[in-house]
């Protein structure tokens, strides 16, 4: 399982059963329907916890359940609906159908809320069903089932300075210098394989920094785990371009990085950048220093040189990464993208599709059609007849009839099969 990428399977909880009760009153010979409602199920609901900035949770649980609503009982007591389960998510979570890949969400500020699955909806009882030509249904309805899903969850993560760089340029040394985060550091490439944060504290203000993980050439196309690595670029305010000093070619790596960034998204080549080369504290690479500064400046660029091993010129990097930051704009990533609705058909929409299949079954598919048919006691009489209406009702009796379904055909509406008669 990646840090910043896992999918979850998700169901909310079906609605309790509707019941079917008549009152049994001392001096009420006759008493009436009181069959009361089920309750309804829990939905499932992504919430943001800003003290979370990992999907390593998922690590031990990738099922989520909600509670199922309660049956309703006699004397119109209503069952008890369940409560909502929340899954929280780290700020900066992406969550998409994993079916469509649709955008459902950019969960963003803390105590963001999303529902990704509705709970169903209680059934009806039968004192709900009382009309002047039937005073007394011995029939209720089912409780609506729960929504079941896949989701993707994406974690761009939300830092106001990302240090990029080649593999085994010194990003994660400077971070662990310059604040409290305490990254796998050794002398060899890739040693940091997810973005680690950490906090910077300067004076009474303070910025997150990013440590993004070594990008190589082809980032843009995936090559290593490019997608994974960019993607946490997008997020960030400005960038420290941090060359290693020691490299063959650091002009060479360079040019590298930054083609790799405006390949993956044009905007990432407008993102401000303080240019630094690292490992000062050789003396070869202090050596060659003078040389890397005039070639860069002759690019417009203002570079600097630290060392971060014994901390020299870290202090005003720093102070002039503070000073950028300042006069920047608030961060982009702060304006949420607007959460799709989870997509549910309104109640005056009927759409529905009929198909025949080899065997001359007609099969009917349609979202409301098919919860309708969920939701039914097929060993009720009176409940079949009140399916019937509903089939006139959306149009689809007609439309049976239109596409030239006969007495004793079959016909399946969902997973149901039915014989059609008059």
């Amino acid at each position: 399982m990646q840090f910043d990428q896992v999918k979850i399977y998700v169901r909310s909880g079906d609605g309790g059963d509707g019941a079917v009760a008549f009152r049994r009153e001392k001096f009420v010979p006759r008493g009436g329907p009181a069959g009361g409602d089920g309750g309804n199920g829990g939905s499932v609901v992504l919430k943001v916890n800003p003290k979370i900035n990992t999907l390593l949770p998922f690590q031990k649980r990738l099922h989520f359940r909600a509670d199922a609503g309660q049956k309703g009982g006699g004397s119109d007591m209503t069952g008890r609906g369940a409560s909502d389960l929340e899954i929280e998510v780290p700020p900066g979570t992406l969550v998409r159908d994993a079916d469509t890949g649709e955008l459902l969400a950019d969960l963003v500020r803390p105590g963001d809320r999303l529902v990704v699955a509705k709970g169903g909806r209680g059934g009806k009882g039968n004192a709900r069903f009382v009309s002047a030509s039937n005073q007394a249904p011995r029939f209720a309805e089912k409780g609506e089932p729960g929504i079941e899903r896949w989701l993707n969850l994406e974690l761009k993560l939300i830092a106001d300075v990302g240090i990029v760089g080649v593999p085994n340029a010194g990003k994660s040394t400077l971070l662990s210098v310059i604040s409290n985060a305490r990254p796998k550091i050794a002398d060899y490439p890739f040693t940091t394989l997810e973005p680690n944060l950490g906090v910077v504290v300067y004076d009474d203000l303070d910025l997150v920094f990013a440590d993004i993980p070594g990008l190589i050439e082809g980032a843009h196309l995936g090559v290593g785990l490019g997608h994974a690595f960019l993607r946490h670029v997008q997020r960030t305010r400005l960038l420290i371009h941090l060359i290693d000093g020691a490299s063959e070619n650091p002009l060479a790596d360079f040019s590298q990085i930054n083609s790799e960034l405006a390949l993956f998204d044009e905007n990432l080549a407008q993102k401000p950048q303080i240019v630094v080369m690292s490992k000062l504290d050789i003396p070869e690479v202090r050596e060659r220093w003078p040389e890397i500064d005039s070639a860069l400046r002759g690019r417009g660029l203002e570079p600097r040189a630290i060392s971060a091993a014994t901390r020299e010129n870290v202090q005003t990097l720093i102070q002039h990464v503070f000073q950028l930051a300042s006069s920047l704009p608030q961060a982009t990533f702060q304006e949420a993208v607007e959460a799709a609705p989870v997509y549910e058909l309104p109640p005056e929409q009927v759409t529905f599709h009929i198909s025949r299949d080899d065997s001359g079954a007609f099969h009917v598919r349609g979202q409301r059609i098919e919860r309708a048919a969920a939701m039914t006691y097929w060993d009720s009489e009176e409940a079949i007849l009140r399916f019937q209406n509903i089939l006139e009702t959306l149009g689809i009796s007609a439309a049976l009839e239109k596409a030239g379904v006969q007495v004793g055909d079959t016909v399946y509406i969902g997973d149901y099969e039915l014989e059609w008669t008059d």
